[in-house]
């Protein structure tokens, strides 16, 4: 090969990578739109262009590919979070304020078809599939940011209102697949700040 024609040709690896991102974009489209059960790997071999025996080499299961689109979907989501808490440092009632509007605002957004954790683990109850293990953790995560801001700011019992806190957010990510976006999103800015207000013996902050 010429110097020239290895400038040009992506190596191997580099190749075989976007093979297996042009997988994971096609199924994760697929999964969050449709549901996790209803699109099979046929669906997904034949929407991305790619082999069944290509998409069985980066993803041995299905399974191992929806995992693979909720650590995404998880890393998306805190990445955002991130960027919304470094404009508040050291405020945490400000953050927690932040918070709560852009996961309003994340709600109406035209792609916006639930929760992908809480979808996943609706369509999956047994506790060993893989997904359910990504979709705790994002949980998890969710849950102790909340508590670290709870405490930041002194809130009476950070541990219950880093609780109602949580089943305020999936309590909107759920209804409004059945209620539509706009009643839970108004409910979710106001009740937050009830919440945050009863627990640091404040008065609610109005957008």
């Amino acid at each position: 090969m010429t110097d020239a024609a290895s400038r040009t040709s992506p190596s191997p690896a580099r190749a075989g990578s976007a093979v297996r991102a042009k997988i994971l974009d096609v199924a994760s489209e697929l999964f969050y739109r449709e549901g996790i059960r209803a699109v099979g790997v046929d669906t997904i071999v034949s929407k991305s262009g790619a082999a069944k025996t290509t998409l069985y080499r980066w993803f041995p299961t299905k399974d191992d590919l929806v995992a693979a689109f909720l650590e995404r979907e998880s890393k998306d989501f805190f990445a955002h979070w991130d960027k919304v808490a470094a404009s508040y440092a050291k405020r945490p009632r400000e953050e927690l304020s932040a918070h709560l509007k852009w996961l309003a605002n994340y709600i109406t957004g035209p792609r916006y078809r639930g929760c992908p954790f809480l979808n996943m683990a609706i369509e999956f109850p047994m506790a060993d599939v893989p997904g359910r293990t990504v979709a705790h953790a994002n949980k998890t995560e969710l849950r102790a940011r909340f508590l670290t801001l709870a405490k930041g700011i002194k809130a009476n019992a950070p541990d219950a209102l880093a609780d109602q806190l949580m089943l305020m957010i999936d309590g909107a990510f759920a209804n409004s697949q059945v209620l539509g976006k706009k009643a839970p999103v108004r409910a979710l800015a106001d009740g937050g700040e009830a919440l945050i207000a009863a627990a640091t013996n404040s008065r609610p902050s109005r957008s």
